[in-house]
Parts: C-alpha cells; sequence; structure tokens
C-alpha cells in the first residue's frame, strides 16, 4: 500500500507538470495587483466599491492597489513587475512600449480632454508662440509632456526652443501657481483645479492631442492569467456604466479621492471625459499613428524602431471583444 501510494503521488506530480505553464500558474494566481489614478475615474470606482475584491475573493485571490501619480508612475511599476495592470495615456505606452516595456493594452477607459497648456492668472502669455525661451513644466513620460511637444510643432517650435522644468503633475501645478515657472502641461484633476480654484487659464487646447485612456497588461500576465484580466476588465465595464448612469456620485466620489471640490470633479467628469467607447479599435490604432511622429522627431526612441509594428502589437483590438459593447 505504501508503494502504491508513493507511486500514486509520483503519478498525480508528473500529471501536474504535464499541465500548460498556464493552467499552473492560474492555480497559483494568489493576488491581482492594480494601479488607480486620479486620471482614471473608472479605478476609482472599481477601488471604492470593491467589486474586484469581492469577486476574486471566492476563488482566494486578494486584489491589491497602488496609486499612479501619473503614467510614468503606472508604466514604471509595469516594467518593474510591482504591478499586473496599469492605466496610462496611449501615446505615453508607446513610448514605454516601443523602449522595452512589455505591455499590451486590451482596454480603452476613456477618451479624455485631461490635458492642455495653462498658464496662471495674471501671465501675458497669449498663445503658444509666447512660450519661445519661457520655463515650461511638464511630466516626462506622460500625455501632458508629449501634447506640449506637439502643440509646439504647430508653432514651428521645439523642446528646444523652451526652458523645460521637469516635475511632476502636482510640484508642476504649485510651480506656475507661484510663479517658479511661466506655464504647465497640465493634467486633470489638478489643472481643473488650477483653472477654478486659482484662476488659471489654458492658453492651448486640442482634443485630438489627448491619446486616449489605455489599461496596460503586462505581457506575462496576460498570456498566463487571461481569466484574471477578463474579470478585471469585467470589473472596468461596471464601473464605466455606473459611472455614466451616475456621474455626480461618481464626481464626490473623485473629489474625495483626489481631494479637490466637487466642482472640480465635475469639470473632469462631465465636460473633459467620454467613456463612450472602451473597445480597442482602428480609432485608437490610427490615433497612435499620428501621434508617432513626435517620438522620432524628438528622438524619444531609439533609430530604425518600426512604430507602426509596436503599435500593432501594443493596441490589441481583440481580447476585450464580447466583454464590452463595441461602440466603434
Amino acid at each position: 500500500m505504501k508503494r502504491l501510494s508513493i507511486l500514486q503521488g509520483a503519478a498525480a506530480g508528473a500529471a501536474s507538470l504535464a499541465l500548460p505553464a498556464t493552467v499552473r500558474a492560474a492555480e497559483a494566481l494568489k493576488e491581482v495587483r492594480l494601479d488607480y489614478a486620479y486620471y482614471s475615474p473608472s479605478s476609482l470606482v472599481l477601488r471604492r466599491f470593491g467589486w474586484l475584491e469581492e469577486d476574486f475573493k471566492k476563488d482566494g485571490i486578494s486584489v491589491k492597489w497602488t496609486l499612479s501619480a501619473g503614467s510614468n508612475r503606472a508604466l514604471e511599476y509595469l516594467n518593474g513587475n510591482s504591478i499586473d495592470i496599469g492605466s496610462s495615456a496611449g501615446l505615453a505606452a508607446l513610448l514605454g512600449r516601443a523602449n522595452g516595456n512589455p505591455i499590451t493594452a486590451p482596454y480603452i477607459f476613456s477618451r479624455p480632454e485631461w490635458t492642455a497648456l495653462v498658464v496662471k492668472r495674471d501671465s501675458p502669455i497669449q498663445g503658444l508662440a509666447d512660450l519661445k525661451g519661457k520655463k515650461v513644466a511638464a511630466t516626462k513620460g506622460t500625455d501632458p509632456y508629449l501634447f506640449l511637444l506637439r502643440a509646439l510643432r504647430t508653432v514651428k517650435l521645439t523642446r528646444n526652443d523652451i526652458e523645460h522644468v521637469a516635475l511632476q503633475h502636482a510640484d508642476g501645478r504649485a510651480a506656475l501657481e507661484q510663479g517658479r515657472v511661466d506655464a504647465w502641461a497640465g493634467l486633470d484633476p489638478l489643472m481643473a483645479a488650477s483653472e477654478l480654484d486659482a484662476g488659471s487659464h489654458l492658453i492651448y487646447r486640442n482634443v485630438a492631442f489627448n491619446t486616449y485612456g489605455f489599461l496596460n497588461v503586462r505581457q506575462s500576465f496576460l498570456a498566463e492569467q487571461p481569466a484574471a484580466v477578463k474579470r478585471v476588465i469585467a470589473g472596468y465595464e461596471r464601473a464605466r456604466k455606473w459611472l455614466q448612469a451616475n456621474t455626480t456620485e461618481g464626481a464626490k466620489i473623485l473629489s474625495e479621492e483626489a481631494k479637490v471640490t466637487l466642482q472640480v470633479a465635475l469639470l473632469q467628469l462631465k465636460l473633459r471625459t467620454d467613456l463612450s467607447n472602451p473597445q480597442p479599435s482602428s480609432e485608437h490604432v490610427k490615433a497612435l499613428q499620428a501621434a508617432a511622429p513626435i517620438l522620432v522627431d524628438e528622438q524619444l526612441v531609439k533609430p530604425g524602431v518600426d512604430l507602426g509594428k509596436v503599435i500593432s502589437e501594443l493596441v490589441d483590438t481583440q481580447f476585450a471583444r464580447g466583454l464590452v459593447r463595441n461602440a466603434a
């Protein structure tokens, strides 16, 4: 009997090893690691109500949340294997992927107008051309920074024509309002708060230069845990639909989490956040194709990188089909 037990145990072990790696990995999953961000209202709703915790708890899987202060932080966390799923701007995700960050984007959490160029209340600066020789704050590796570079190109300026001051978003707002910089590439809800609370005004807006909100997944996690990723996307869909039906309540959550007034949160959610199309599609591919040249022109990617190929590898237009309503 003892010998039989040993043989049975060995057989069971061999059978386990024979299972596909994805199955073994799924059995071993104990924690899903996500980010939340003030520029991603759906993540705030999802975290506030604990819907993912409720879903994963029945399988003994915990959920860990990490705050991302900007796309650069979210992408750093993904690249460093600190989180499995994180939120960033589309062009920032493309920049990360082109420079070796192994991520895929199977979901769009919003189409925002979350960035613009901002000056303080009493600034003499009236337009983009007036930024020549001026100090401009922006967070490298984020949509606001890339928005700044693209905006400058529209008036035949480059980053060499300004004095770029590298600050995280909140510090950029403070520097602007304190007069330590002349302009700031802002990010909501901080930008909306600066407008409403400090009288700052926007000198350049262009919604086409705002490159969507991408929910990025580490490629290895997507390959090993596709069912878990689908459950997270289903949670994001629940949060998106809840926000569409409860915008004012969603703004209250945003105001509490980001510590901004309800008026600021309503400005961000009602006027600058489009939640209508979460399915990655040709719309998002074309937006990145239009934006990609700035990465080459500003030498932000290695020479010879095929950005068309990188875009096709980044934007996954198939994974979430059936999970979300395709409004494209």
